[in-house]
């Protein structure tokens, strides 16, 4: 007898990796270009460079991503 209540595998959302990079490049952004605290100058140019990839890459991993959906539920549609 097959058991009907089985359960499907944990699907992680396809966008927690581009919130993350948004997230951290948020955060270094706001560590290296805004904030006045003195003691996060010693790694102003740390957080400054890492918001410059960290910001864009998570920019281009959302349109990528959403492309890959779109292009998904179209080829479904057919």
């Amino acid at each position: 007898m097959e058991n009907k209540n089985k359960t499907s595998p944990f699907s992680m959302n396809p966008y927690i990796f581009t919130i993350l990079l948004l997230g951290f490049g948020l955060w270094c952004f706001w560590d290296g270009w805004i904030t006045k605290n003195p003691e996060m100058l010693k790694h102003a140019n740390l957080n400054r460079v890492l918001s410059a990839i960290l910001l864009p890459w998570g920019i281009y991993d959302f349109f990528k991503l959403r492309k890959k959906q779109k292009n998904r539920i179209g080829s479904e549609d057919k």
